[in-house]
């Protein structure tokens, strides 16, 4: 762990995750990559590059993927990790974390969210703010789940797959990878197929 902490992305998602690290109280300096020249000192944090300029920080920062979208959040945190980057777990201080729990690299716990006991959450994850995510879940690498997404126990979700805000899964599913579940949809079967699901019950679209 260094003491310097490099985030890529200075938007909305770059920022609520350097809010986060700021309360974790863990780095000594916060920066910013990113390669929107409109954007100036979010939160009072400098920008000191471009994205690309990641790996020459690589030896003297923890480096962060701080994106919102579930493919490009791979595709640099996979790069980083090739290189030997130092990819740090994000975890605010008032989430709930129960015993036995697994969070990988680069992972993202927001504020109000409840992990509880036996549950395994991969790498470049997001799980958003008040979310909840119930015994013995899977949550497989690169995986969003928004606000206020409420998973049951037992449930299995693939890499790269993106669930709603307000989105429920009922307990004992499966989703397989790279779908979409929509705003305040209500899973209570396992999807099988990649695509869009919506509506109560989820169906696809």
């Amino acid at each position: 762990m260094k003491n310097k902490l490099l985030i890529i992305g200075a938007s909305g998602h770059g920022k609520v995750v350097a809010d986060i690290a700021r309360k974790m109280d863990r780095w000594q300096t916060i920066a910013f990559l990113d390669d929107n020249d409109d954007v100036k000192l979010p939160m009072g944090i400098a920008i000191i590059g471009k994205s690309n300029e990641a790996i020459e920080h690589i030896n003297d920062c923890d480096i962060f993927v701080g994106i919102g979208k579930n493919a490009t959040r791979k595709q640099i945190h996979e790069h980083l990790e090739a290189k030997g980057a130092t990819i740090p777990t994000l975890i605010h201080p008032n989430s709930v974390i129960g015993e036995q729990v697994e969070i990988a690299s680069g992972t993202v716990i927001m504020a109000g969210v409840v992990i509880n006991c036996c549950t395994r959450i991969g790498k470049g994850c997001i799980i958003n703010t008040s979310a909840s995510v119930d015994h013995d879940n899977v949550i497989e690498d690169f995986v969003h789940i928004s606000p206020g997404a409420h998973l049951a126990g037992t449930v299995k979700v693939g890499q790269g797959t993106w669930l709603g805000i307000g989105s429920v899964v009922s307990n004992n599913v499966n989703l397989t990878s790279e779908c979409k579940v929509g705003a305040g949809a209500v899973v209570v079967c396992d999807i099988n197929e990649t695509g869009t699901y919506v509506g109560i019950p989820a169906r696809r679209v």
